[in-house]
């Protein structure tokens, strides 16, 4: 799958989580898809280095720790003022789940419409 086509996946993921979580407000789709960029800048960079600078609290939980780093980096980019506002920790926890399920499922039906 493309690049163009990941973030266009993920920028639609953006607008579902908006629509089914209390909480989080998209500014519109070009809103998403400036917050999907950045989210997997952020995504990319910070994610391994907070990853491994709470590797106790990785290993002590088993890993789900990485949900609250998900979340925190999620609240991050709602923060900034990109067209993506996210309004407390809880709402970015549950967004980031919701977040990475909708993505999934739109990922895969993507891959299959392509092989099609």
């Amino acid at each position: 799958m493309s690049l163009l086509l990941r973030i266009i996946v993920n920028a639609v993921a953006l607008l579902a989580v908006a629509y089914l979580v209390p909480g989080i407000v998209v500014s519109g789709f070009l809103g998403a898809l400036v917050a999907a960029v950045v989210l997997g800048v952020v995504n990319a960079v910070l994610k391994p280095i907070l990853i491994i600078l709470s590797l106790p609290l990785e290993i002590i939980t088993l890993g789900l720790f990485t949900f609250v780093i998900n979340a925190l980096l999620f609240w991050f980019v709602g923060q900034l003022g990109l067209g993506l506002t996210v309004t407390g920790f809880w709402p970015a926890l549950i967004g980031s789940i919701v977040l990475s399920i909708v993505s999934l499922v739109l990922s895969a039906l993507v891959r299959s419409v392509e092989k099609s």
